[in-house]
């Protein structure tokens, strides 16, 4: 179960921009991520690797916590919305929710709930 600090830091480090060293620092050698209904994706170096490519794709990406972070022993949710900025100027704006389960101070499995439509 991951101390309240343990979440804090966690967050802190993904608004600061560090995506993939969240990823890094955060998640277990094992660690799955979901998206919706889609398989899981599994391993950290997977995990870092996949949003790595992503966060290539863009010239800015911003990251915002929406709402309270959700602790409940080893389950956290995070609401967050991210901003994606192409080398253009074109800004879309994506929310989810993550659904986070914990081992100790790791995170574990986690699965994104989001509707597919603000990706258009």
């Amino acid at each position: 179960m991951p101390e309240r600090a343990t979440v804090e830091a966690f967050v802190a480090q993904v608004l600061s921009g560090q995506h993939v060293e969240a990823i890094r620092d955060w998640y277990a050698d094992d660690a799955s991520m979901q998206e919706n209904q889609d398989p899981p994706r599994v391993g950290r170096e997977v995990l870092m690797a996949g949003e790595a490519a992503t966060l290539a794709r863009f010239a800015k990406v911003e990251t915002e916590l929406l709402s309270p972070v959700a602790v409940d022993g080893d389950r956290v949710v995070i609401h967050w919305r991210f901003t994606f900025t192409s080398a253009g100027g074109t800004a879309r704006t994506f929310e989810e929710i993550a659904w986070q389960e914990w081992r100790g101070d790791k995170v574990w499995r986690e699965r994104f709930f989001y509707d597919p439509g603000q990706m258009r």
